[in-house]
């Protein structure tokens, strides 16, 4: 067995290069940029007036100074600006040259078309132009883009952006055991569930999952299963790559060429796992019990399908205060489904008392998994831990 971090290494060295998609602005929520979005102008592309009130020169204060017009977005003033002037200015029109400061409505006595003001403030309320960002600036975050990002590569004057294409991921469950859910299983079936958590867990990481059809036992529909995940970038498998009597997925995967980084690792739950390369796809075999499947995908499919574009892989690991103390651990690295609580500086963290790798109601309850490395010694509560957010 090798540990998490040596297989984590060799899962990660499965991903190609990503290839560029140009897609447009407003369908590129999500998606990992891997070229720079370059502003075409600047913004604000003139001094802009922070909010509503009257431009004029601090040197002039307290006054009285004449208003001699008027300026508004989209609606500039185009005159003079003589010493001892000031105009009435709104949010977001351009400061005229001359003036260094908007003093706010509420701090000016207005008597007719002349102003004083006794107390400016300390602010001059003016957005200086370029002050967000200039022309030729780039922007390129090392995350999926979220709404904000957009709201700025418009704001740059850029409608179309370079991202990494989808990563297309099979994910392929086989057991002569396993039902669609909406069946009426028959006595020994279960319904099947991991394809779904998984498929969601690739698109949680920005992949296209496609789901295959449930595989038989028999080495023939696996190679059917195999042949129509043809074109993907991952197949992920679930279950069967042990080595049992029924486990065939690994045999099959074998015989279809597969070059097997490594199989078998020393973490719970969670500890028959595959990687490799089956022709131009990267493949992983998940294991069959629910929660070591999820805990998996969380730590070695997840991180493989953002380095498949161009992303900090993760996942991020971060920390908590134990609730409670825990006896020492084994010989195998473990993620414990845990609850998080509100804590002072950090937050609280309790593992739950059950860990059976089969139960999803513990999983769906859990908000994290409790890292404990091989040989933990035990813990008092209050220790500080480290967690991966579910």
């Amino acid at each position: 067995m090798i540990s998490v971090e040596e297989a984590r290494s060799r899962v990660l060295a499965l991903a190609r290069p990503p290839e560029p998609e140009e897609i447009a602005l407003e369908q590129a929520l999500g998606r990992a940029l891997i070229a720079p979005a370059m502003a075409r102008l600047t913004q604000p592309p003139f001094d802009a007036a922070a909010m509503d009130g009257y431009a004029l020169r601090s040197a002039d204060l307290p006054g009285p100074l004449p208003v001699i017009g008027t300026a508004a977005a989209g609606q500039p003033y185009e005159g003079d600006t003589p010493p001892g002037s000031a105009i009435r200015i709104f949010t977001g029109a351009p400061v005229p040259a001359g003036y260094d400061r908007v003093v706010m409505q509420e701090l000016v006595q207005r008597d007719g078309h002349r102003i004083t003001v006794a107390e400016p403030g300390h602010s001059h309320n003016i957005r200086a132009k370029g002050n967000d960002f200039t022309q030729g600036s780039a922007f390129q975050p090392q995350r999926p883009l979220r709404p904000a990002d957009l709201a700025l590569a418009a704001a740059m004057n850029v409608p179309r952006l370079t991202v990494a294409r989808r990563p297309r991921v099979a994910v392929l469950a086989g057991g002569d055991e396993l039902v669609p859910p909406g069946s009426m299983p028959a006595p020994g079936q279960i319904i099947s569930s991991n394809d779904l958590a998984i498929a969601a867990l690739a698109r949680e990481a920005g992949a296209e999952p496609v789901v295959l059809p449930l595989a038989r036992d028999t080495e023939e529909s696996l190679r059917d299963r195999f042949a129509q995940a043809q074109g993907c970038d991952l197949i992920v498998t679930i279950g069967g790559a042990s080595v049992g009597d029924h486990d065939l997925i690994g045999k099959v995967a074998a015989d279809l060429g597969m070059e097997r980084a490594f199989y078998k690792l020393a973490m719970r739950p969670g500890k028959p796992l595959m990687a490799g390369r089956i022709g131009t796809a990267a493949m992983l075999g998940l294991p069959g019990n629910p929660v070591s499947a999820v805990v998996c995908a969380k730590l070695f499919m997840q991180p493989l399908i953002r380095a498949m574009q161009g992303l900090p892989p993760g996942p991020a690991i971060l920390q908590a205060v134990l609730a409670r103390d825990l006896a020492p651990e084994g010989d195998r690295q473990h993620y414990l489904r845990a609850r998080l609580a509100a804590g002072d500086a950090l937050p609280l963290i309790e593992p739950f008392d059950d860990q059976d790798s089969a139960r999803l109601w513990v999983l769906a309850e859990a908000d994290a998994l409790l890292v404990r490395p091989a040989h933990d010694p035990a813990r008092k509560a209050g220790e500080r831990m480290s967690y991966l957010p579910l």
